[in-house]
């Protein structure tokens, strides 16, 4: 019995009878040959953690533009708190940690430069339209690995496709990490726009901060708590519904004073016409695209405005701002 039989093994006696067994994987695209150390989610995790889209994640915008401040979360710093979340909670449900981590890690991948904002320019100018879940599953099924994927197993990318508001994942690892990403950017949403100046504690309501906890800790700590509670040897995940109900309150809540505060998200627009002119100058000029996205659209027969899509959705912040500055932003003569 070798190190990975072992902790499969270990799996089948430690976890709950609810988890998902590394060794009950519905599998990948392509088979492959087991690895003598690590499980089957295991390995998907470190896949993940390695690949590019990953790393371009600590670039992107969380909910401020492009920040410069020191301290305010980034693509990258959210996708590592709901990892954190889900990983309790999995732990405490005698879940598949392993799987949750994977799920966690990848599941905004497909995220665009400047968050939502531009996610919302890309839905709007490309003919196939655009949401982020569908294009995490697209990087790592197709682009990664120069056109190849990582060839994760199913649930790990069931989970990423899943982890949405409206998203129905067919594991509890899944379901877990779909709670999460909601409780993370909640509350280090909240954190920032506090930093910013642009919320107070004072504006949330006091009967809010009576039933769920006076600090962005307390509350973070009662929906944890609350999820446990509710679900432990179930074969589903949920809150209470008084619970859920004052979470969908309070999410909703930094709707109206953050995401759709004039000044919070006042630099929205520029981003958004930015990367729409980007997108029609690469699908005017594909041969300006880096090779592994022309090769998608001249030799793997993938839409030359899907291939644009992919180009730019994986963009950083300041990645796409230096394009645009090469391409519209005339160069002062340095000729002396």
């Amino acid at each position: 019995m070798n190190i990975r039989e072992s902790m499969e093994l270990r799996e089948q006696e430690l976890l709950s009878p609810f988890a998902s067994h590394s060794t009950d994987t519905r599998g990948r695209d392509r088979p492959e040959e087991e690895c003598d150390v690590r499980t089957a989610y295991q390995r998907d995790r470190d896949r993940i953690l390695h690949c590019k889209a990953f790393r371009r994640m600590k670039d992107k915008t969380q909910v401020f533009l492009a920040p410069q401040g020191d301290h305010y979360r980034t693509r990258l710093t959210h996708t590592l708190e709901v990892s954190q979340i889900a990983r309790t909670i999995a732990r405490a449900l005698r879940l598949n940690e392993d799987l949750v981590e994977a799920i966690a890690l990848g599941h905004d991948l497909g995220h665009t430069p400047f968050g939502h904002s531009g996610e919302k320019a890309l839905e709007q100018v490309h003919p196939g339209g655009f949401a982020h879940y569908k294009q995490s599953v697209r990087v790592v099924e197709i682009l990664e690995k120069n056109g190849n994927g990582l060839n994760l197993t199913w649930e790990v990318r069931d989970g990423m496709k899943n982890h949405r508001t409206s998203g129905k994942p067919s594991t509890l690892e899944g379901q877990v990490v779909r709670f999460s990403d909601k409780i993370a950017y909640i509350h280090h949403d909240m954190d920032d726009a506090q930093r910013a100046g642009i919320i107070t504690e004072d504006d949330i309501p006091v009967t809010m901060r009576t039933f769920l906890g006076y600090t962005t800790r307390e509350r973070l700590n009662t929906f944890v708590h609350n999820i446990i509670e509710n679900s432990l040897d179930k074969d589903s995940i949920s809150m209470s519904p008084d619970v859920y109900e004052a979470m969908m309150d309070l999410r909703s809540l930094m709707f109206r004073n953050v995401y759709e505060n004039p000044v919070a998200k006042k630099e929205e627009e520029r981003a958004m016409k930015m990367l729409t002119e980007l997108y029609e100058y690469y699908t005017d000029h594909p041969e300006a695209m880096p090779g592994e996205y022309r090769e998608l659209a001249k030799c793997r027969g993938v839409p030359k405005e899907q291939a644009v899509c992919d180009y730019i959705s994986g963009m950083t912040d300041q990645y796409s701002m230096k394009k645009f500055r090469e391409l519209y932003i005339p160069k002062c003569w340095e000729v002396y």
